[in-house]
């Protein structure tokens, strides 16, 4: 091994003990982590450091000189430490897909199918999914000059989920995922009273061929409002969350479902098994399980028809399923299609510093403040897992979410609660450039039950989280989110997605974490979390789940184009303004990249446009 010798001093650069470090500092002898010294021979590339780290021998004080004679330095003096390179992972663009169709949904959930270097996205108002050949991408970044308008992948076709089925009632396509050659796509169903979404609805198959046809297998019914699928580890799976939810005047509210699709020799069955959460019925046998700050709160529901299944994580043998409304987490063993346990994720304290908000859209200025005796759900959105020492751990974009139909609302502003005039923001409550524009729920926070207030409790962690297999949380990334993009962007931060109209969305719910995608990128694991509001995403290294490292944040948008997006009516010039609204990523790994790099995919459902990045090392 040759190594090549320099002088170099080094204060608290962060060595990582490779060999019998005892964790010890100073010149005693044990060289740890924090030791100022003079370091020498240093091996690059050595096997017993991580990938793109270098190999340090030490032996001498900060002088320079040997703090014993060389016959008398023993292995643990002699150790060799560990210096990370110095390099930060970047992400380039360098494809888009720009629909032209804004504020329809036209880019939302998407998977990409490594063998023909199609991505597959779902078209979610038009029933339809957009093949997007991506193959030919030569892994060349774009400039900042092009990079909003970019337009350079072209759509192949569509598949017609809708019209391949062949059944009444279908709506919207909500999701899709890609195992080997199969393709799995859930659509949506009205019931026969009028309800758009409150019919049972279908898991749509196709074969993926190796010259990128596609074609139809057939349909399996599912439960109510199919809003996430995904393969199991080994592909002989698949697995439907069925949201369930009610119908806008609360009349009808189906059950919550998982659905279970087997797989065998690559050929689906026709039918599922459904699970629901019957079991945590009130009177039920599992009804004590049930802990008390899960909320349930749907008028004249029951715990089932309550509990919304939103997004699914698999691990070898155990489903994670976020129920967003609910800010909860129910594990299935997917093996026995049995409901292990469910967690309440509770609250986060935005009283505590490293929590501060701003909570007004009027304050005309970036405010972040702590408010003791105001808290936010989690009620995470896309959640995914990963192992870390043998362990599970889950990763969830909290973006929070409130039931507000026509039958029903949990939805007020601060203000407009009755508080306990105790309560230490009981004058900022009324202050709109406070708390008094704050969203929150009416269906918590009554601790004594007099009716009164005693808590605010707001919608969404504004954050990311990591918990670990036991449902206790290891990490959350705390005020992160608004820190970062309020220092660069101004008053930009927490815009909306559908105008440039500065800070817009703070009294809701911020930035509004919602997309999510885990990867590796030479060795070391990172987190991609899209900002749906401000646009965007967030990128930290969290290869330690205990010690997350913010890395960047990247953001394809110009939020000084005139622009005013409702719907079908659109003023201004949105095709101008970038990628809007984040809704899914897919991370796809180095092997499977037409460019030999990691990419990182991104469906943007205000802008309709779907992007590509390069993840590399520099």
């Amino acid at each position: 091994m040759k190594k090549t010798v320099i002088a170099l001093v080094v204060a608290s650069i962060g060595l990582t003990a490779c060999n019998g470090d005892d964790g010890k500092d100073g010149v005693d002898g044990s060289h740890g982590a924090n030791s100022l010294v003079k370091l020498t021979e240093v091996a690059a590339g050595d096997s017993q450091c991580p990938l793109g780290g270098q190999l340090i021998q030490t032996g001498l004080d900060i002088n320079g000189n040997g703090m014993l004679d060389s016959a008398e330095i023993n292995a643990e003096q002699s150790q060799y430490l560990c210096r990370e390179a110095e390099q930060q992972l970047r992400a380039d663009l360098i494809g888009r897909y720009a629909s032209g169709v804004f504020g329809q949904s036209a880019a939302e959930i998407l998977g990409f199918h490594g063998a023909t270097g199609h991505v597959f996205v779902v078209n979610a108002q038009s029933g339809k999914v957009d093949i997007i050949d991506a193959s030919g991408l030569s892994g060349q970044p774009v400039g900042a000059e092009v990079a909003l308008t970019l337009n350079n992948l072209p759509k192949l076709r569509e598949l017609d989920v809708a019209q391949d089925l062949g059944h009444e009632r279908l709506g919207g396509v909500n999701s899709l995922a890609i195992h080997g050659d199969l393709l799995a796509a859930a659509i949506e169903r009205g019931d026969t009273l009028g309800n758009s979404k409150q019919g049972r609805g279908y898991v749509a198959f196709y074969r993926i061929g190796t010259s990128g046809e596609v074609s139809f297998m057939h349909g399996v019914e599912v439960g109510a409002l199919p809003d996430n699928l995904v393969f199991s580890h080994d592909g002989k799976q698949v697995l439907v969350a069925g949201e369930g939810e009610p119908s806008d005047d609360y009349l009808v509210d189906p059950l919550g479902t998982i659905a279970f699709i087997d797989v065998v020799d690559g050929v689906p069955a026709t039918s599922a098994t459904l699970l629901n959460f019957s079991d945590f019925n009130v009177g039920a046998a599992r009804e004590s399980e049930l802990a008390a700050n899960i909320k349930i709160n749907g008028p004249g529901a029951s715990v089932a028809q309550d509990l919304e299944p939103e997004y699914i994580a698999t691990t070898n043998s155990t489903a994670f399923v976020a129920m967003q409304e609910n800010n909860a987490i129910a594990v299935i063993d997917i093996a026995q299609k049995q409901v292990i346990s469910i967690w309440p994720l509770g609250e986060k304290d935005f009283g505590a510093a490293q929590n501060a908000i701003d909570a007004s859209d009027k304050d005309d200025r970036v405010n972040l403040q702590a408010y003791p005796g105001v808290v936010g759900l989690y009620q995470p959105d896309t959640i995914a897992s990963f192992q870390w020492h043998g362990s599970d751990f889950l990763v969830t974009a909290n973006e929070g979410d409130s039931r507000d139909y026509g039958g029903f609302s949990e939805e007020v502003r601060a203000a407009d609660l009755l508080l306990d005039p105790n309560h230490l923001q009981y004058a900022a409550a009324q202050d709109k450039t406070q708390l008094g524009r704050l969203k929150v729920t009416t269906s918590m926070g009554d601790q004594d039950g007099d009716g009164d207030y005693d808590k605010i409790v707001a919608y969404g962690g504004r954050s990311f989280s990591i918990w670990d297999q036991n449902g206790q949380q290891v990490f959350d990334s705390g005020s992160d989110f608004s820190r970062i993009t309020a220092a660069l962007l101004g008053s930009n931060f927490n815009n909306s997605n559908e105008e440039n109209k500065g800070d817009s969305r703070s009294d809701d719910k911020g930035a509004e974490p919602e997309a999510l995608a885990i990867g590796e990128v030479n060795g070391k694991r990172y987190a991609f979390i899209g900002l749906e509001r401000t646009s965007g995403f967030m990128i930290y290294e969290i290869t330690n789940p205990f010690a997350p490292k913010f890395v960047d944040y990247v953001v394809n948008r110009d939020f000084e184009v005139g622009f005013e997006i409702d719907g079908s009516d659109i003023t201004g010039t949105p095709e101008a303004a970038g990628d809007l609204g984040p809704e899914g990523m897919a991370f796809v790994s180095a092997s499977d990249s037409p460019t030999a790099q990691p990419l990182l995919i991104i469906g943007n459902e205000v802008s309709g446009s779907t992007s590509v990045y390069q993840l590399s090392l520099h």
